[in-house]
């Protein structure tokens, strides 16, 4: 077994004050609904506490994350603020991958993860999640299939043959009110901190190749922010390869640590990207919306996001399954905005127009 690490300090966050009632709520309940600005410490903080609580009696919290990144990175840091090493106490399970042990409580998995144990239940004839009790739906106000399926499936064991499984759904943009109502939960809400974001909309449509646009925003910022690493949010991986190429004489001349961030890395080059540096050059890393609801990356003080991203959707043409460009939602917009404002005021330029209905690039 691996030596316990000391535990570290821990910085207060804003979700702190509302743990007590948090736990009383869901010791009380069947459901709780949780609405939290992004950055107020939900992810990191909220599970452990019901742990430690003993509000899941002798088995396990499960978290469900929209995206593999945020399962790993809400895992690690978890682990990290409990003193313990990765897969003894705190542990996560995503595709084609899982880090855990016999002494495992708080799982983190992602929406494809507990669909398939739910329905491999259903088809054995097995109680639903046996040896988990409560169930967190972190991001919940970023809906899915796969994340209403969770809900219906796990609300429909909580009326038969799992009564004593508990429900946690945590949002930071949605409102929380008719969740409640349906699961019968009670409401905490935490105000959150979070830094002012200076937010600037471009002045008219920019009809340059997006890599240009991405180029121009943070050659400016550069100049303007003397200190900080940038995050710039992109709709997949092959924007993001155009756009290094774009930044490579400009990372020459100022040093810079260009980083790809996106779903389809391994957990260690994602790593890098999210990680402190440890030359003490500033980053910029090109993410595809996988980075909107993860944990904070430390250091970010400025967003570029072009507003776009691709969406699963449906050809009719072909009956085959595609990706299709799409603008990015308000609340999505506002996420991004957000992550410059975790730790200190930040800037955030969207490279479209005020409330603008179209992509203003292709």
């Amino acid at each position: 077994m691996a030596e316990p690490r000391s535990r570290p300090p821990l910085l207060p966050l804003p979700i702190d004050p509302q743990l007590p009632a948090i736990v009383e709520g869901l010791l009380q309940g069947p459901a709780l609904v949780i609405e939290a600005p992004p950055g107020a410490g939900k992810t990191t903080r909220v599970p452990p506490a019901l742990l430690a609580a003993g509000v899941a009696g002798a088995g396990e919290v499960a978290v469900l994350e929209p995206r593999r990144l945020a399962a790993r990175l809400s895992a690690r840091r978890v682990a990290e603020e409990l003193g313990e090493p990765l897969g003894e106490q705190v542990g996560y399970a995503v595709r084609f991958e899982e880090v855990g042990g016999p002494r495992t409580r708080l799982r983190f998995l992602t929406h494809g993860v507990l669909l398939r144990r739910l329905l491999g239940d259903a088809a054995a004839g097995r109680p639903a999640l046996a040896g988990t009790n409560v169930v967190v739906l972190d991001e919940f106000h970023e809906r899915s299939l796969e994340g209403d399926l969770a809900l219906a499936l796990l609300r429909r064991a909580q009326g038969r043959e799992r009564p004593d499984l508990k429900l946690v759904a945590m949002s930071a943009t949605l409102d929380g009110e008719p969740l409640a109502r349906w699961l019968g939960a009670a409401r905490v809400r935490s105000e959150g901190r979070r830094f002012e974001v200076q937010i600037e909309h471009a002045a008219t449509r920019d009809e340059r190749p997006l890599e240009q646009q991405v180029a121009s925003a943070v050659r400016r910022l550069l100049d303007e922010e003397p200190a900080g690493d940038l995050l710039v949010f992109l709709p997949g991986a092959r924007e993001i390869r155009r756009a290094a190429e774009a930044l490579a004489p400009l990372a020459a001349r100022h040093a810079l640590a260009v980083l790809p961030l996106h779903g389809d890395q391994s957990p260690a080059e994602q790593d890098l990207a999210v990680r402190p540096g440890r030359d003490g050059r500033r980053k910029v890393i090109l993410a595809t919306n996988v980075a909107e609801t993860s944990v904070t990356i430390d250091g970010v003080v400025c967003v570029v996001d072009a507003g776009l991203v691709r969406v699963a959707s449906h050809d009719p043409w072909s009956g085959l399954p595609a990706l299709r460009l799409s603008r990015t939602s308000r609340a999505s917009s506002a996420q991004r905005a957000g992550r410059a404002g975790r730790t200190r005021p930040g800037r955030a330029v969207r490279l479209f127009l005020a409330f603008e209905s179209k992509p203003c690039c292709h």
